[in-house]
């Protein structure tokens, strides 16, 4: 299966309007809700671990 880079998915939601307060919004709702699908989605961007981390725990702080 090909991927999708960060880059790619941050180019489409910028596209579509989304701003950077709904796309914490958006990361902190699918912390809270689906942690285990998070983390993985974050990995099929491509993101290495230490980055992956740090958006959860933002995510979980907002």
């Amino acid at each position: 299966m090909k991927t999708i880079t960060k880059d790619q998915f941050v180019a489409l939601l910028n596209e579509a309007g989304v701003t950077d307060a709904q796309k914490k919004t958006l990361h902190a709702r699918f912390e809270a809700r689906f942690p285990e699908q998070h983390q993985a989605f974050l990995e099929y961007l491509g993101l290495p671990a230490a980055e992956v981390n740090a958006i959860r725990e933002h995510a979980r702080n907002q």
